[in-house]
């Protein structure tokens, strides 16, 4: 994970959505040195820019509002559906716990899922600590792995005491999806239900251990870096006997859900929530 959150600094310069002096400072908060920075950025091809997405209006209904609680020394938001179908733990992107994140949770309650965004920068004091973006993704990358998966297994024993009869499901996204995958290659008996939108799959994994889980991975079709490992997550998904469906969203790039952020893709999104709230369904409700 820590190899996946440098290369998001050089995939962001090489798309062109940061500058040279931005993407070495972000390396050098990550532990890069100059001369190492330096050679990965040169080895890109020069910054071609990005497109500005087409809307900024993110899908699915109105979002329900998100309440902050805190738990064994955590930190998230929580959203109670109203007549709950199902209870699912998001995990967020490089950045943290942020407004979108939260948004995301509200519109899984709006969908009738209870939803439990966690913050794994709670022992850091929390993503709002961090006034800077790029210092809250430095900080998640100082972090032991193996933290990540504690705080997660704590976050669902949370979510069944909030919601408790209710079938359990994650998902997440970019960073959190990687953690999604983690998760469930943890060996993970209580989740039903698991959506990793464009997490690295990894290396070596087997997800024997998640034998109660139905898994639907969203990719976008111009993301060749987690592209690279969807083939690596059918094989450990089909050796681990779960049933699952990987998405690849023509045109669309890493991070497209995101509606905050400038590879948004409103089309790709539409289509990618229609078939999550339709995976939960079958396999919460």
């Amino acid at each position: 994970m820590n190899e996946y959150l440098t290369s998001e600094v050089v995939v962001d310069y090489a798309d062109g959505l940061i500058g040279r002096r931005e993407a070495l400072r972000r390396l050098s908060l990550m532990g890069v040195g100059v001369a190492v920075a330096t050679s990965m950025l040169a080895a890109c091809s020069t910054p071609a820019a990005t497109p500005a997405p087409s809307s900024s209006t993110p899908v699915g209904p109105p979002a329900l509002p998100t309440s902050p609680i805190t738990f064994d020394g955590l930190q998230a938001a929580w959203a109670p559906a109203a007549s709950p179908r199902g209870a699912v733990l998001v995990i967020h992107e490089n950045r943290g716990l942020t407004d979108h994140i939260r948004s995301v949770a509200g519109r899984l309650a709006a969908s009738g899922f209870s939803a439990l965004a966690l913050d794994l920068l709670s022992e850091e004091g929390g993503t709002a600590r961090f006034t800077d973006p790029a210092q809250a993704t430095a900080a998640l990358n100082a972090v032991d792995p193996a933290r990540f998966i504690k705080d997660m297994k704590t976050a669902l024993t949370e979510l069944a005491r909030r919601a408790p009869s209710l079938k359990l499901a994650a998902m997440g996204f970019c960073f959190g999806g990687g953690e999604v995958w983690q998760l469930l290659a943890s060996g993970e008996p209580r989740l039903s239900a698991a959506a990793p939108f464009y997490g690295p799959f990894p290396s070596g994994a087997s997800l024997t251990g998640s034998k109660a889980a139905s898994v639907l991975g969203i990719y976008g079709e111009l993301d060749s870096r987690v592209n690279a490992t969807r083939d690596a997550a059918e094989a450990a998904l089909t050796a681990a006997g779960l049933p699952h469906e990987l998405v690849t969203f023509p045109g669309a790039n890493h991070a497209f859900f995101n509606d905050t952020g400038e590879r948004y893709n409103a089309p790709a999104a539409t289509e990618a929530y229609r078939r999550l709230i339709q995976w939960f369904t079958d396999h919460l409700s």
